[in-house]
């Protein structure tokens, strides 16, 4: 079990939890994951290292409430215990120094977009960061993300905040006026297929963090495969970093769709059941 420390409401649908699993910390880099349950009935969902301190033997991931096991995963507290906490999973992001790299965060993208900033920003690389969201009230860790960057631009579809407009707007301002070495996205499958999409056209590497569906993370019930280069992959083990111009996003988009139905009929009936509960202890 891992225990749950510190909770922290980032907007109403995004929540942070700084967890203790000192042997997940211990081994952890920018770009890996974890698998969680939350109890034995539950499912196995793969949530990104959002951030990590060996020295404190603590992980922090950042989820959105969508589903069953995320508003479940939610409504845990701290002190709480989460049932299976494995990990670190996947291959990291390369540590090095390219030059000038942009990072591109969109949505809850945004918490795997800052270790990686950091890491690469530690490296010596010049670090361009766009954050987006589809409204402000969407948009975390701007602070942090100005932290580890030399400069920031925050978007937001709706212009509640920021400029108005698409991450991919700003980015394409940005390759049109400076020379840069690499892009790295993290974010929904079709805002890096759109980043991957323009990035190609200006020549400029491009790396994209996949969260498809998984299982095991282990490599054994290839849930999460994904074609790269006309070959199959495992996100869990070869991945989760990939070169974007490799990533055939619409088969990726078409597998995420697999189970929206059941999925959907999951999370009635756990509010039905949880509201039946509510009624009987008289809330």
């Amino acid at each position: 079990m891992a225990r749950i420390l510190k909770k922290e409401v980032l907007t109403p649908q995004i929540k942070l939890m700084v967890v203790e699993a000192p042997w997940v910390a211990k081994k952890a880099k920018p770009g890996q994951f974890v698998i969680l349950r939350v109890n034995e009935e539950g499912e196995r969902i793969p949530l990104t290292i959002a951030d990590y301190d060996p020295a404190l033997g603590t992980v922090t991931i950042i989820f959105q409430e969508v589903g069953k096991t995320t508003m479940m995963l939610g409504e845990l507290e701290e002190g709480d215990d989460i049932l299976d906490f494995v990990g670190p999973l996947g291959r990291e992001i390369e540590e090095r120094y390219f030059g000038h790299v942009v990072c591109v965060g969109g949505g809850v993208g945004i918490a795997p977009t800052y270790p990686k900033a950091k890491a690469l920003k530690a490296c010596g690389n010049r670090v361009t960061s766009i954050i987006g969201a589809r409204t402000a009230s969407l948009l975390f860790w701007e602070d942090k993300m100005r932290s580890v960057s030399d400069v920031l631009y925050v978007t937001t579809d709706d212009g509640t905040y920021g400029e108005k407009g698409f991450v991919t707007h700003v980015l394409e301002r940005v390759l049109k006026s400076e020379k840069v070495d690499l892009v790295v996205a993290v974010g929904p499958v079709m805002m890096m297929k759109m980043v991957s999409l323009l990035t190609k056209e200006y020549g400029v590497p491009t790396l994209v963090s996949l969260n498809p569906i998984m299982v095991d993370g282990t490599g054994m019930c290839g849930c999460c495969r994904v074609t790269v280069d006309g070959k199959c992959r495992f996100t869990c083990v070869d991945g989760p970093v990939f070169d974007g111009w490799k990533v055939d996003f619409d088969e990726l988009l078409a597998r995420q769709r697999t189970y929206l139905e059941e999925e959907r009929r999951a999370l009635d009936l756990w509010l039905v059941e949880k509201a039946k509960e509510e009624v009987s202890h008289g809330f």
